[in-house]
């Protein structure tokens, strides 16, 4: 009888044994890929230790004879690039002892300091404040991976480094480049050594090879630039001037990868290797670590939502509500990235939220999920605490 009983226990641990009701969850991303919103969708609702909730919607694209999104749709993260491999890169260098986050840029490429760039720090890179302006075109002026890293070392700052917020690309491009000068390896195999392959993230790489592309969600059709479909190659236009590999954009992944990252930095970096004997329990960062980069630092000059490279709960920007919702606690981590990709953490509740699209496909003229992202939050959280 007890080892019947046994079994029942541990067939209950591999199903859906959590008694909330997502209906209103599914109906809202539904009703996205019924606008034309995206086109399909993946979520992922984590806890510390198990899967809350997972579903797939929709397809690849609108096509009727679509391929439909499964549990091994990759997707192109964009800027969420920015904190599972640039970041995460940083994290392990600084913990390694290799570098310090108040060292000055020009110490690794003297060639920085020119116009007023001297005195920023690997730190002002990841909180954006290190007076580089938003956005620059690169591919309409630049011909080569050269010439879009000698722009940025020459550019003059929009503002004095350490004054303002101002989120920008040309601070994690500067970053992967510091990654690389430390650590000797490109930024891709890098992380694939020190982050990727230790938490068995299978399906998470920069430039996807041809063996997976039938999974790879397309994105937009580039008729400005490229004058193709992308798919399998990254949208953002700086991370292809620099083939690919980039600190602020270029990395590929699925829904079931990014959710045992976010696992990890809210069980303070540990994780259970699968593949040891006895699931042993090993760690990728340091508790002290995992603090210092994802807790937002106190206001100094100006006001901020921004941590160590990860973003904090959000305010309001224009006429769009905080993407990740108004009921996460204060007490959160995530990011977004251009292409319709995010992923969101609450440490109080102990909630991961995975949600990917391809919202630029077939044109990245379309807001519509600034609307749906942060309804699915307060949605998820309301079926999470009935409230």
């Amino acid at each position: 009888m007890k080892k019947y009983l046994l079994i029942f226990l541990i067939a209950g641990l591999y199903t859906n044994v959590w008694s909330f009701d997502f209906t209103k969850v599914d109906n809202l991303i539904l009703n996205g890929i019924k606008n034309r919103y995206f086109p399909g969708a993946a979520l992922i609702v984590g806890s510390k230790t198990d899967i809350i909730y997972e579903k797939y919607y929709g397809g690849l694209t609108y096509d009727e004879n679509s391929e439909g999104v499964t549990e091994n749709t990759i997707y192109d993260l964009a800027s969420v690039t920015k904190v599972i491999a640039t970041t995460s890169a940083i994290m392990k260098l600084y913990e390694s002892g290799l570098l310090d986050l108040d060292t000055k840029v020009s110490y690794y490429f003297p060639e920085f300091t020119v116009s007023g760039k001297e005195s920023i720090t690997i730190r002002n890179l990841l909180l954006h404040n290190s007076g580089f302006k938003a956005w620059v075109p690169f591919y309409q002026t630049c011909t080569s991976q050269a010439d879009v890293v000698n722009t940025i070392f020459s550019m003059r700052l929009e503002y004095e480094t350490g004054t303002r917020f101002v989120y920008s690309d040309l601070n994690f491009i500067t970053l992967g480049l510091i990654v690389e000068k430390v650590s000797g390896n490109s930024l891709s195999e890098y992380c694939r050594k020190e982050i990727f392959y230790p938490l068995r993230l299978e399906s998470t790489f920069f430039s996807p090879d041809e063996k997976v592309l039938s999974q790879v969600a397309p994105t937009e059709y580039d008729a400005n630039w490229r004058k193709r479909q992308l798919k399998g190659e990254v949208h953002d236009e700086a991370a292809a001037m620099l083939n690919g590999i980039s600190g602020n954009a270029g990395l590929f992944s699925n829904a079931r990868d990014l959710n045992r990252f976010m696992r990890m930095l809210l069980n303070n970096g540990k994780y259970y290797n699968p593949y040891s004997r006895g699931l042993k329990e090993e760690s990728l960062f340091k508790e002290e670590t995992i603090n210092l980069f994802l807790n937002r630092p106190p206001a100094d000059v100006y006001t901020s939502t921004r941590a160590l490279g990860w973003d904090t709960k959000q305010e309001p920007v224009g006429k769009f509500r905080s993407q990740c919702g108004e009921m996460i606690s204060e007490n959160c981590f995530g990011h977004t990235g251009y292409t319709g990709t995010s992923v969101w953490c609450d440490r109080d509740r102990e909630i991961i939220i995975v949600f990917l699209t391809n919202r630029v496909y077939p044109v990245r003229g379309n807001d519509g999920i600034k609307e749906v992202r942060p309804e699915l939050h307060n949605l998820i959280i309301k079926t999470l605490t009935n409230k």
